[in-house]
């Protein structure tokens, strides 16, 4: 069994205490894992406080951050096969996809190694004659950063790369659910040579570590991705330390299917979108809106497809859909299936947990076509697909935008007009055309409504982890006058 520990202060360390973690694919213990509770916490904190303000890293100009990112980059690129496969082990993610995705995780890193000495200031043509003014860009200050169990090196890049270019320090707080990815990154950060304090990685459970990092008064902007509901807790945290947030919340992403769309294309797309990471995705195209005339046709091409995706072990390289993270999950899915069933969805294939050990779950298709089926509304995290039918854009466009989410969606179509018509009405931070899935570090990612606000990727995640210092400098020789002389 492996065993796993903390990083804190440039050290590693046991927790508190410690739990075991189960693999998805078996059901079985297979690593021992640290238990930060609030003592670990407070002691993360204040390393990392330390280390902004008082340690190297101070010190070091935005040049020499870049050299330690890009080194950190290529260290994350040398060691993607193990990262991938505890990735895999850990949360049931299929190996394919793990390894794909860290390789392109060490690019985030270099693409903000980059941008670390890119941040500038401004001078502003100030309405006074003898003043100077201008702006500086400081890093925002200490940052937690709560990361889910999917995906979690991608989704710790788009925050830590960022945050290392401005500056920041950090206390990573890794999911309970499969933390042993990020446990295992911390040895890359020590090798990379980053100064003890700048990065800091734990897991826990949640008050005990949550909370006390999300509240901790010496935290100053909290960066964090899951869902709705558990974001709700952080920003109630937040009120205690007035930190600022950014919050990547999920969503229930609709992908619109227009009858002159190239149907194979858009099915894969559809496939990939839904049953790729077997659901386990904040842009899970989870609501097909096809066009009536065809919904029958790309039904037909959707059902052959799923049922020839192959389920198995996630680190078998031939397996496409491998199992749910944990048995919590499966059993959420599953009673949402039912519900949605028991409120007249019509099952068009899947709809059930296949024989055997494991979090698996069928990949499943809902017609969900005049009825008000539960799957339309909330988030599965899961391989279920919802489907309803439209008959005009105006219709389309109402379904897609009848959400309280606001994350991606995606639009297939060959009428250029109209794919720019969809495009300016949909409510949604991300917009695939003929497309879908596709990412860059380049390019800001993040929603609207109960998707959350704040943007990951670009310059535009760099900017969030700073803050602006206005300086004034008196130019005229002339000596401040006595503000109790009238003159």
């Amino acid at each position: 069994m492996q065993r796993f520990q903390l990083y804190i202060d440039g050290a590693f360390s046991d927790g508190e205490a410690r739990f075991e973690s189960l693999d998805p694919a078996t059901g079985e213990v297979w690593a021992d894992m640290p238990e930060a509770r609030e003592a670990d916490v407070d002691r993360a904190v204040e390393a990392a406080h330390t280390a902004l303000y008082e340690g190297p890293w101070a010190k070091m100009t935005a040049t020499q951050r870049g050299k330690l990112i890009y080194r950190l980059a290529d260290l994350i690129a040398a060691n993607a096969p193990r990262l991938a496969e505890l990735e895999t082990r850990d949360t049931g993610k299929i190996i394919r996809e793990t390894s794909s995705q860290i390789a392109y995780v060490a690019d985030y890193y270099r693409y903000y190694a980059g941008l670390a000495d890119k941040i500038e200031g401004s001078t502003l043509p100030i309405d006074k004659p003898d003043m100077d003014v201008w702006l500086r860009r400081e890093p925002v200050g200490v940052v937690a950063m709560v990361i889910p169990w999917n995906s979690q090196l991608f989704l710790s890049a788009v925050k830590i790369g960022p945050a290392l270019a401005a500056g920041c320090t950090m206390v990573v707080k890794a999911s309970e659910d499969g933390p042993a990815p990020m446990l295992e990154f911390a040895r890359l950060v020590h090798e990379a040579g980053f100064p003890p304090g700048v990065v800091n990685i734990i897991t826990g459970f949640g008050s005990a570590c949550g909370a006390a990092l999300t509240r901790h008064p010496r935290v100053a902007h909290v960066a964090f991705t899951g869902g709705p509901e558990a974001a709700r807790h952080v920003v109630r945290n937040s009120a205690e330390n007035l930190a600022s947030t950014s919050l990547e919340l999920g969503g229930k992403s609709p992908f619109i299917v227009f009858a002159d769309a190239d149907l194979e294309s858009a099915a894969n797309a559809q496939v990939s979108g839904i049953f790729a990471a077997t659901g386990q995705s904040c842009v899970a195209g989870s609501r097909l809106i096809v066009e009536r005339s065809v919904k029958d046709a790309f039904l037909t091409r959707l059902k052959e497809k799923a049922e020839a995706i192959r389920i198995g072990s996630p680190l078998d390289m031939a397996t496409e859909v491998g199992p749910l993270a944990t048995r919590r999950q499966q059993d959420h899915v599953d009673a949402l299936v039912k519900a949605s069933l028991a409120a007249g969805a019509r099952l068009v294939t899947g709809g059930q947990r296949p024989d055997g050990p494991g979090n698996f779950y069928l990949p499943t298709i809902l017609d969900c076509d005049g009825v008000n089926s539960p799957s339309l509304a909330q988030e599965f995290f899961g391989p279920v697909l919802s489907v309803v039918s439209f008959e005009s854009e105006a219709q389309a466009l109402h379904l897609a935008n009848d959400t309280a989410y606001g994350l991606a969606s995606g639009v297939f179509t060959q009428n250029l007009t109209r794919a720019h018509r969809m495009i300016r009405g949909l409510r949604a931070g991300v917009v695939w055309v003929n497309t879908y899935r596709a990412v860059s570090p380049i390019a800001p990612f993040g929603g609207f409504g109960l998707s959350g606000h704040g943007r990951e990727g670009g310059m535009a995640a760099v900017l969030d982890y700073t803050r602006t210092k206005t300086v004034w400098l008196k130019t005229s020789d002339d000596p401040f006058p006595d503000p109790f002389v009238m003159r």
